[in-house]
């Protein structure tokens, strides 16, 4: 078989070539105003998987110092590149968040002096429907109520809170060494103050 044989047509040196001292690999660091040649990929991160940048072995170290996956996460230095690289040095425009909206402000959203009125109505209205409750002529369950705690009609809600609370410790098992005779009591002095409660007097 001669060099000139067709088998050895489509043949060639798996030998690679040295390349020349001369050439460059063409890629320049991309960190700003550094002319050394960007040898290192660096990934962009989450707004730009996939992608990387170039830089010199000193960028690359002060780049991955800063580096999150998460862009908000990065040194601000390292966050930019990040951007830059993500959007291609292009402008962004976010989303029209200043156009006037036709729904009304949700109620946590009100002037201060708004929520403040409604607190004026909203105690005055309470206070006028205690007056209400102290001028009628109490029902039969509502005075059995106050009697059996021992108050006037015209008692505060604290004071009837007090009363109901140094009732039960007096009445409940326990402050009595277990003896039950004053269990009905207890009772009168739970159905009391939920009587009390369901008709608005605390």
């Amino acid at each position: 078989m001669t060099s000139d044989s067709k088998i050895f047509v489509g043949l060639r040196s798996t030998k690679k070539k040295a390349a020349s001292p001369s050439k460059s690999l063409g890629h320049k660091c991309q960190w700003d105003n550094c002319e050394n040649e960007g040898v290192h990929r660096a990934p962009v991160g989450r707004d730009g998987e996939g992608l990387y940048l170039l830089f010199c072995p000193k960028h690359t170290k002060e780049y991955n110092s800063g580096y999150n996956f998460a862009t908000e996460l990065s040194d601000p230095v390292v966050a930019r590149y990040q951007k830059e690289a993500a959007t291609g040095l292009r402008k962004t425009w976010g989303t029209a968040v200043n156009r006037p909206s036709e729904a009304p402000l949700p109620s946590s959203a009100r002037s201060g002096s708004a929520k403040t009125i409604n607190a004026r109505k909203n105690a005055e209205q309470r206070q006028k429907e205690k007056a209400d409750l102290q001028q009628r002529k109490l029902k039969v369950l509502e005075a059995k109520a106050f009697e059996t705690l021992g108050l006037t009609q015209d008692a505060t809600p604290d004071e009837i809170k007090a009363r109901y609370k140094q009732k039960l410790k007096q009445h409940h098992p326990d402050a009595n060494q277990g003896n039950r005779s004053s269990e009905e009591e207890l009772q009168a002095t739970i159905n009391a103050h939920k009587i009390l409660k369901l008709n608005g007097f605390c």
